[in-house]
């Protein structure tokens, strides 16, 4: 197991260095510099605990991929992860919502962390429509697939696969749903939930069209790198929608960009590390309920993210509801896994 980690334990020690040097750097003494290193170790397990259903969905979709294409999320993905949207990002919306330009957003998130706070938090609304509504639509997918033939709560699974085949009946739900949420919200904020969440939509679709044009007729290399490419596109915005969430959380323990950076970069590889992990070591495959749990998981985050536009839930119980639905999954593969078994012990000795 440490050969896949060895990455994420290098890379944790090297932005923990950077962290002690910062906080000592900030504030000059030993016990400054200890509450800059916790606030980064509590921010990168904050970030795991989040994304843990990411690392299984990713890893559903990694195990089809190319071994190249795979190093090159491991890579590629994840200075976009921690650099594109642990820092970028946030600056970003910065720049958007104040309309300055990048030079004044990073002096405002280095000299001025608490009206960059409040600017990045009046973005709430949007990003969690943006993220609801992509990760919505990926959930839904999953379970909306009248070609699926492993059930795992199938009461649920099997009338929606039944309905599969009526076109976008996924975006009518997604829709409905975003309708809902936005009658709990002021008026300027339920027209900024409703285009954020349109944005989403179309996001999803954009990428979906995009796989569809480089899916591979033919299993040539040429084909196989152009369906890398597009699966790893697909797997790049899926992980900036569950990034919004833990952005957004990291404010409720410091408003300084680059603990943040430092904290959630931590967590973010160690995502990468595990998703790697699973799909080496054949987890997606051996455990066949894993799969439903995660994306299970999606959906919830989904609803969540909708729901924290007019009520706050805490991230730990974020934390806790995928990781709660994943273990049930993981519970109910094993226990089938043994029925398969025994199955078999008996057939053959009869």
């Amino acid at each position: 197991m440490l050969k896949h980690f060895w990455g994420s334990l290098l890379f944790s020690a090297v932005c923990l260095a950077l962290g002690g040097w910062y906080g000592w750097t900030l504030h000059g003494t030993l016990e400054g510099m200890l509450s800059i290193l916790w606030i980064c170790a509590v921010l990168a397990v904050l970030e795991v605990s989040l994304s843990f259903d990411n690392a299984a969905v990713n890893a559903s979709i990694l195990k089809d991929m190319d071994p190249v294409w795979q190093q090159r999320f491991l890579t590629w993905g994840i200075a976009i992860a921690v650099f594109g949207m642990r820092i970028v990002f946030p600056l970003v919306i910065v720049m958007v919502a104040a309309s300055i330009g990048p030079i004044d957003a990073i002096d405002l998130a280095l000299s001025k962390p608490t009206e960059y706070q409040r600017i990045v938090s009046d973005a709430h609304v949007g990003l969690m429509g943006f993220g609801g509504a992509f990760l919505g639509m990926v959930g839904l997918k999953f379970f909306f697939d009248s070609d699926k033939e492993v059930n795992w709560i199938d009461a649920i699974e099997r009338p929606l696969a039944k309905v599969a085949d009526i076109e976008a009946i996924s975006i009518g739900l997604v829709l409905l749903a975003t309708w809902a949420t936005s009658t709990m919200l002021s008026d300027t904020d339920a027209l900024t939930f409703i285009v954020a969440a349109i944005g989403g939509l179309l996001a999803y679709l954009v990428v979906e069209i995009v796989n569809h044009i480089l899916e591979p007729p033919t299993p040539s290399t040429g084909d196989v790198a152009k369906a890398g490419f597009g699966a790893f596109l697909y797997l790049e915005v899926l992980d900036a929608s569950f990034s919004f969430d833990g952005v957004i959380g990291a404010f409720a323990l410091t408003n300084n960009l680059i603990i943040i950076a430092i904290g959630l970069g931590i967590g973010a590889m160690f995502v990468r590390s595990m998703t790697i992990f699973l799909v080496r070591k054949g987890t997606m495959s051996e455990y066949r309920f894993l799969e439903h749990g995660a994306f299970y998981a999606i959906l919830a985050l989904s609803g969540i993210m909708y729901i924290n536009t007019f009520a706050h839930i805490p991230e730990v119980i974020t934390g806790l509801i995928g990781a709660v639905l994943i273990g049930l999954a993981f519970w109910a593969s094993v226990r089938s896994n043994r029925a398969d078994a025994r199955t078999a012990t008996g057939e053959a000795f009869s």
